[in-house]
């Protein structure tokens, strides 16, 4: 980055069920609106914005600023799967850094439907269709099973393999995620269960249970960027400095047949591995970290992945509570995807707006105490991953 970019505002609407949502307009002007006041600036002063979504016509980004003015600045629709959001944020980021914007617009929505992820279009070929391979090759049956929850299950079942990790692993980050969401008003699922209640619930594919996947959801989130000069001349009270932002895609390990490879560990360690070097941190000076757990098999990934633990290390780490208050690292306070939800274009900024609320120390009882450094974690299959760092200077 050739200038340090701040967070401006951040903003958030309660995520619901399919169903009990506005539409998507609605939502994402509401958001934008709710971050524009977080920051305490007029839409007229934001010069680019970038609209993440999955599920919506081309130039449903404008459908939802319109809303709000039409200013004639630059709107980008952005679509990278289920790192949507954080790749607006990245691009947003990146125009500041650059120079080419002083205040930039993230914004992140999903109208979503009921029921497991599919193909959107039936008569071509899908984005996923080499991944999707690698898991038919390996476990019979996994052709009929929804996408998503074939690799993610079969991830997991690579790993149980190599490493031995109990199913009750799994289960007890799902019992986990339940009990951070209680205290968080804007996430879909907030009462809490016992890992007992999460194995007990229908199995979906492999050893994965439903309990163990995120539900569909609709909602949305934003954030407002600048630079430091920007800020200081409209006084934006209490930024936050993204320290370090890396966005990777896939290589060619991804497809040599092992399952956590081809659902983005390797993405996911080297886009760790760039923000940490950029940014002369390392994982053990992270105090709060928002990740993609959209199965729990992908949040055990994710520790290793981004050095929260060592490799095959994650059963000690869950079983030590060192991914919950009073360990190591406070892993998903808003309840991550598994309690929060996943309206996909809405999560990367989703992740943005609480761990900017915990940097700011006002997250009330899910704050994590003496939290300076956040980090964030978003992955799309197809794919991409996007790591941030933020700080409280």
């Amino acid at each position: 980055m050739t200038r340090n970019v701040l967070i401006a505002g951040t903003g958030m609407i309660p995520f619901v069920k399919p169903g009990a949502n506005e539409s998507y307009p609605i939502m994402g002007s509401e958001a934008a609106r709710l971050a524009l006041a977080d920051a305490g600036v007029a839409y007229d002063l934001i010069e680019q914005a970038y609209v993440g979504f999955i599920y919506g016509d081309s130039t449903a980004g404008q459908a939802a600023l319109y809303r709000i003015g039409l200013t004639g600045i630059p709107i980008f629709n952005v679509n990278n799967n289920c790192s949507t959001g954080s790749t607006a944020l990245f691009l947003a980021r990146q125009a500041v850094a650059a120079g080419q914007a002083e205040c930039a617009l993230a914004l992140g929505f999903e109208q979503m439907a009921p029921g497991a992820l599919g193909a959107v279009f039936q008569d071509r070929p899908t984005p996923l269709d080499d991944f999707l391979a690698i898991a038919n090759r390996t476990f019979e049956g996994a052709g009929e099973v929804p996408m998503a929850i074939r690799l993610f299950a079969g991830a997991g079942k690579e790993y149980q393999d190599k490493y031995g990790a109990p199913t009750r692993m799994f289960a007890e980050v799902r019992a986990k995620a339940s009990r951070h969401a209680v205290h968080n008003d804007k996430a879909i699922f907030r009462k809490p269960m016992t890992a007992d209640e999460v194995l007990a619930s229908p199995n979906l594919f492999l050893n994965l249970t439903r309990l163990q996947a995120c539900p569909p959801t609709c909602g949305a989130a934003a954030a407002v960027v600048c630079s430091e000069e920007f800020a200081r001349k409209h006084g934006i009270a209490d930024p936050i400095r993204i320290v370090a932002q890396a966005l990777t895609t896939d290589r060619p390990g991804s497809f040599d047949g092992s399952m956590i490879r081809a659902v983005g560990a390797d993405m996911a360690r080297e886009a760790a591995a760039k923000v940490y070097q950029a940014a002369g941190i390392g994982p053990e000076d992270v105090d709060v970290v928002e990740l993609h757990d959209c199965f729990t098999t992908n949040e055990v990934l994710a520790y290793e992945a981004l050095g929260l633990c060592p490799e095959g290390g994650a059963e000690r780490f869950v079983a030590d509570g060192d991914n919950t208050y009073g360990g190591k690292v406070v892993t998903n306070p808003s309840g991550g995807l598994l309690s929060k939800g996943h309206p996909i274009g809405a999560t990367g900024l989703a992740q943005c707006h609480e761990l900017t609320t915990q940097l700011r120390g006002r997250a009330g009882p899910r704050q994590v105490d003496g939290a300076r450094i956040g980090l964030q974690h978003n992955l799309g299959l197809g794919g991409a991953c996007v790591v941030t760092l933020y700080q409280k200077d």
